[in-house]
């Protein structure tokens, strides 16, 4: 998967709660293979509100790559489809409150960063994004850090594991594969025979 190191880009904001998986991707999209472009059925049902207008812009060549969402951000079922869409669609970044937990893991598995910032931040970053008329917030996960033009510097944590498979562009096969050369060596052994054959001998 593509490392995440440093990302300037367009953002969005989502100021609803508890947007959930089916909202990001439609259950019946799942039965289309991923190669059918699941980015194309990113949020395709949301209602016709004004508070999912920036929402229903992302994707195709809007150039949006991050969303500064609201609490409780990929709640709802466990589908990685969700994951999908919003990598599909070019989103490389959520910033919220909070995640959905199992969204939160599969996100980080595809290489899409999720920073959790207190709400009073979120509000900050949403006033900025508005003053400054569509900027570009730059996101640095190696310094943890979020700036929007203007002067608005937010810091943010992430677990440890997350940040390094991420920076590193390590999906799950990634790190299984980090370990090759022991691999081999373990079947290698096997190969002859265990060690415990021969003890036994």
């Amino acid at each position: 998967m593509q490392p995440f190191t440093k990302l300037t880009a367009r953002a969005a904001a989502i100021k609803i709660q508890n947007v959930d998986t089916d909202q990001i991707l439609p259950a019946r999209f799942l039965r289309k293979p991923r190669s059918a472009g699941y980015g194309n059925f990113l949020f395709h049902d949301l209602p016709d509100d004004p508070a999912f207008a920036e929402a229903r812009q992302v994707g195709g060549e809007n150039g949006v790559s991050i969303l500064v969402a609201d609490r409780n951000f990929g709640c709802g079922s466990s589908r990685e489809g969700a994951v999908y869409a919003l990598v599909d669609a070019g989103i490389r970044c959520v910033i919220a409150p909070s995640f959905g937990d199992i969204f939160a893991s599969n996100a980080s598995k595809n290489g899409l960063l999720t920073v959790v910032l207190e709400h009073d931040d979120i509000e900050r970053l949403w006033q900025s994004l508005e003053a400054s008329n569509a900027s570009e917030p730059t996101v640095d996960l190696e310094a943890q850090q979020i700036s929007v033009p203007g002067g608005v510097t937010i810091s943010f944590e992430i677990d440890g594991f997350r940040k390094h498979r991420l920076l590193n562009g390590l999906d799950d096969i990634g790190l299984t594969m980090a370990f090759e050369a022991d691999i081999v060596a373990h079947e290698d052994r096997m190969a002859v025979g265990p060690d415990w054959i021969s003890v036994r001998q």
